[in-house]
């Protein structure tokens, strides 16, 4: 049977984390011999952008009743279009929340943020974040069949062209039980968990009216901003830009935290990040213990410094 996949679509159009997890059901496939199919739910983007990543079929689940997100309606709307046992998902708020009740439906194995392609398919055995973020594990699922979720940024995006097929499948799945009273998306020009950079600022901003200067800075970087908790809880800035152990967990190829101490409950959030520059004028702050780069300083002369410097060598 051909591996599958839950292309996540954002109001119809693909993002990142779609290609990611079209890209490791693709690695899956080679392995097991197999083809990969995709899978969405009212999209609104070209199919061919699933091609790209090495999705040979595509079914396009269209049903008026899933313009609203609920985890459930739409693990069931996957789960009358597939015929596969192994399920590929991205490790998005939603598309993780779906994988579960599809897990429970079908009886297959669930395993959770993995990062990289199985040890092997036949048991399915792979490599997952474990205890926040802090270890890794390698997790064996048996049974029927088995689920998996892509942690963000870890596997990558990788072009392998097929020449794919689309099919549409009309549902009427009913979408009662659950009723979503917000559904906050990013406010930021990228999305926060599938940003190769970011930058970060904490209660050692002083005030939201300094936000100005993570911004201008985030922009010449091309970087999304993020903030820690008890920023977003004093509303200087919004929840959607919170990460940490209660937030979003993010793995950005570079996270720049400034005036952030770097408490456990803000690191289990970013910790997968590849290399983390923390700025902060306490030198004992304990983020300085997990930093790949350190500078001890006052952020309001740094930022500005560092923006300069950044734009001149961009010509």
């Amino acid at each position: 049977m051909a591996v599958f996949v839950y292309a996540e679509n954002i109001n119809g159009v693909y993002k990142k984390a779609a290609f990611e997890a079209v890209s490791y059901a693709k690695a899956v496939a080679d392995q097991a011999g197999d083809t990969v199919t995709a899978i969405s739910v009212n999209p609104t983007d070209s199919s061919d952008l699933l091609y790209k990543y090495g999705a040979s079929n595509v079914i396009n689940i269209k049903d008026e009743g899933l313009k609203s997100f609920s985890a459930k309606a739409f693990a069931q709307a996957v789960s009358e279009v597939l015929d596969g046992n192994i399920i590929i998902f991205p490790h998005t708020t939603d598309a993780s929340s779906v994988a579960p009740m599809l897990a429970v439906m079908k009886n297959y194995s669930l395993i959770t943020n993995v990062l990289e392609a199985p040890e092997s398919i036949s048991p399915f055995q792979v490599k997952r974040r474990a205890f926040s973020g802090k270890g890794f594990m390698h997790a064996k699922a048996e049974g029927n069949g088995v689920i998996v979720t892509v942690s963000q940024n870890a596997f990558g995006v990788k072009e392998s062209a097929a020449s794919g097929s689309e099919e549409v499948k009309n549902l009427s799945v009913a979408n009662e039980d659950t009723k979503v009273i917000s559904h906050e998306q990013s406010s930021g020009k990228l999305d926060l968990k599938e940003a190769e950079i970011v930058v970060s600022a904490g209660r050692g901003m002083k005030g939201p009216e300094n936000w100005g200067m993570i911004e201008e800075l985030a922009n010449v970087l091309g970087a999304a901003t993020a903030c820690s908790k008890p920023v977003s809880d004093i509303g200087w800035r919004p929840h959607t830009e919170h990460v940490g152990q209660t937030g979003k967990a993010i793995a950005p190829n570079l996270y720049i935290a400034v005036g952030i101490s770097g408490a456990i409950q803000h690191l289990a959030g970013v910790n997968s990040s590849k290399t983390i520059v923390v700025i902060n004028s306490d030198k004992e702050a304990p983020f300085f213990k997990s930093a790949d780069y350190g500078v001890v300083g006052d952020a309001f002369q740094i930022i500005p410094a560092l923006t300069e410097k950044i734009k001149a060598l961009k010509g």
